[in-house]
């Protein structure tokens, strides 16, 4: 068999959430356990347990809260810090095994070997499994393609289909062209990485049920019926490099910082406090990314699932003079913006800031009457950012953050920042 001179391979987190928890606490080995979103509204992360007693994901807190205690199960609120900690761990030991790297996700690597024609990639995989697991206590699935797109079905066949499942690597190399033949076959179209469940339902009438069936298809008529994404993906699937593999993320074109309250705000106070903080976070962001932003929009709303609640979910746009990077800014016009939209007479659920027509910080169009930032403001802003990264977010913050803040969202299952705090590391007895 000839093999590629280009390998990708995909490495995944397994229920990578829960995986996270289970390394602080082995006593949620074997149990169902959710890990539920902002406000303990819903399961974003479920354990193989948690799945198999018809836990679905984005299920209701509500709706199977009692389904869960019958079986012994356990939620838990979002913990990001420690997912975020874990995730920097696990994506520096996966890329001690190639020098090409991709962070794709919080919890996927792709790799690309290049010139390991000689190697034994799935050894490797198996290596790099069994190492990550001891370094940082996660269980990782590895699949292995000639391009990102095969990668990605292999790694879901070692991570769901039984004949890998034990092992945790798929490698397509090893696999007789009848074999893949065969389990492309077994996968749905809708689980191929790209289509999703709403082009899966218009390729299903064209007859288009799995992979195989996508990889045999037309990518010129598909591209004609669907998009340029999709003609991609089936060339992919046969084996085509059409995506490359992007080491650096490429510039964001907007910053989002939103959150659901903790409980319905109806003062202004509340909600000025909120969107500060906002607005604070979205610039500590820009300046990490090098950028500046061209304008602000901020926006409030009503919760819609309450039947009969009167909804308002206005926002209002505050464009610069010049691009701005200095939160001290961004809260201002954050405010501006937020006191002409403000409405008494709602309970409103949710509040945010959106940074937009962004561009690199160093570039700015020279304006003959406006007054340039003192360089003491880009000191100052790089002192509060680097206080916050060593000692914890919010260390430093601006007065307008306030100091209570009752808005906060609802995390009455969280556990401890068990590898970013002093004060939480776990304890040995």
């Amino acid at each position: 068999m000839t093999i590629p001179s280009r390998q990708y391979a995909l490495v995944d987190g397994n229920n990578f959430y829960v995986s996270c928890e289970r390394v602080f606490n082995p006593r949620l080995e074997g149990l169902p356990v959710i890990v539920l979103s902002n406000n303990d509204g819903c399961a974003v992360a479920r354990s193989d347990e948690a799945k198999a007693l018809g836990v679905r994901m984005g299920a209701p807190w509500f709706q199977v809260r009692d389904l869960m205690d019958a079986n012994g199960g356990i939620a838990l609120s979002s913990n990001y810090t420690l997912y975020a900690d874990m995730s920097r761990r696990m994506m520096a030991v996966i890329g001690g095994f190639c020098p090409e790297q991709e962070v794709y996700s919080i919890d996927e690597s792709f790799l690309r070997f290049t010139g390991f024609g000689q190697w034994d990639l799935t050894s490797l995989g198996v290596r790099m499994r069994q190492t990550v697991r001891q370094w940082t206590g996660i269980p990782v699935g590895v699949g292995v393609g000639p391009t990102k797109t095969l990668a990605k079905l292999a790694n879901r066949l070692a991570k769901k289909h039984p004949d890998f499942k034990a092992v945790g690597v798929c490698n397509l190399q090893d696999l007789e062209p009848w074999h893949r033949i065969r389990y492309f076959s077994e996968v749905d179209v809708e689980d191929v990485w790209g289509v999703g469940s709403r082009w899966g339902r218009k390729l299903r009438e064209l007859g288009i049920q799995s992979a195989q069936d996508l990889k045999m298809a037309d990518p010129e008529t598909l591209r004609s019926r669907f998009s340029v994404v999709l003609e991609r993906t089936v060339r992919e699937l046969n084996g085509v490099h059409c995506m490359p593999l992007e080491e650096a993320p490429p510039p964001k074109k907007q910053i989002v910082s939103s959150r659901s309250f903790g409980h319905p705000v109806t003062r202004l106070q509340d909600l000025l406090e909120s969107v500060s903080t906002h607005a604070a976070r979205a610039g500590e962001k820009l300046r990490q990314e090098g950028q500046a932003a061209g304008l602000i929009q901020v926006f409030i709303g009503t919760n819609p699932f309450i039947p009969g609640e009167p909804q308002y979910h206005p926002g209002a746009t505050v464009p610069f003079a010049g691009p701005v990077a200095d939160s001290a800014r961004l809260i201002q016009a954050a405010r501006a913006g937020l006191r002409r939209i403000y409405r008494q007479g709602f309970r409103y659920k949710k509040a945010g800031v959106m940074l937009m027509d962004l561009g690199p910080a160093g570039v700015r169009q020279g304006d003959l009457f406006a007054q340039a930032p003192p360089d003491t403001r880009a000191r100052l802003l790089a002192v509060l950012d680097e206080t916050n990264q060593r000692m914890g977010r919010g260390t430093l913050r601006f007065a307008a953050e306030g100091v209570g803040q009752p808005w906060k969202m609802r995390r009455d299952r969280v556990t401890p920042a068990y590898t970013s705090d002093w004060d939480e590391l776990p304890v040995v007895c």
